[in-house]
């Protein structure tokens, strides 16, 4: 059954029947629930079809990669930082995969229906089943990963959880050395205050919901990879810089 799901997610008839029902349900809670604003689109409409890495934070398991969708779909049809009406659904951008951890993608039945719409499935390199499991990379992860690149966008979350500020995963960073992507950092906000968990239920309407597209990151591929993480951490704005900054301003909000 598993092999049989996997060669369907590869199927651009399959992906788009999927984006198209996954899209219809998702827009209302994206568009219109909450408040949406997205930045940067312009540096993604001349992007080549493939060999391209997406990193980004990540807040929620489901709703960070539906709203990727929406946004690559809607630049499709030639939106600048908008969704727009959702006909964009009607001919959707298929080329991307997005890296996802297997136990979740597992999880439910609509999980495992949401790997059609090409969920690259690994193993949490230091978490399993609810224990702290230490792992080394996985080399059929990674050749997942590096097939997909071959012909399409590929979405990665670098900490691999929804903790906000945990540290990058050295694979991320290895792929990135090994492969030489395109690499475009992704920041997103106020999914963890609109969504659940799983992305898949209202926690607050009314949230605004933010997603900003950086330019390509220049990348010195000499570097090492704990270097190269240390960057797209950066980038992400997730490193320690930013958890500081974070917590200034937190504390500056309260002594007003």
């Amino acid at each position: 059954m598993k092999k049989f799901t996997d060669r369907l997610k590869h199927i651009k008839v399959v992906r788009a029947l999927v984006y198209g029902i996954v899209g219809a349900i998702t827009y209302p809670g994206l568009a219109i629930v909450n408040r949406l604003r997205i930045e940067g689109t312009e540096h993604i409409k001349s992007l080549p079809r493939k060999n391209v890495l997406f990193v980004s934070n990540h807040q929620t398991y489901f709703a960070d990669v539906i709203m990727f969708i929406h946004i690559f779909c809607a630049v499709k049809w030639r939106k600048n930082n908008r969704l727009g009406l959702p006909y964009y659904l009607l001919n959707p951008f298929t080329r991307l995969y997005f890296v996802a951890a297997e136990e979740t993608m597992n999880g439910s039945f609509i999980s495992r229906f949401f790997k059609l719409a090409g969920a690259l499935t690994v193993k949490r390199t230091w978490r399993a089943e609810g224990k702290e499991v230490r792992r080394g990379l996985d080399p059929s992860d990674t050749r997942k990963i590096t097939d997909a690149l071959k012909s399409s966008w590929v979405i990665t979350f670098p900490q691999g959880t929804t903790k906000p500020f945990a540290p990058g995963r050295k694979g991320t960073a290895y792929i990135i050395k090994n492969l030489q992507p395109i690499v475009i950092p992704v920041v997103i906000n106020g999914f963890w205050r609109a969504f659940t968990k799983r992305g898949l239920t209202f926690k607050k309407t009314g949230s605004l919901l933010s997603i900003r597209f950086k330019p390509p990151m220049a990348i010195d591929y000499s570097h090492s990879a704990e270097e190269i993480l240390e960057q797209v951490m950066h980038a992400i704005e997730q490193s320690k810089e930013f958890m500081l900054k974070g917590k200034h301003h937190l504390i500056s909000a309260l002594d007003k």
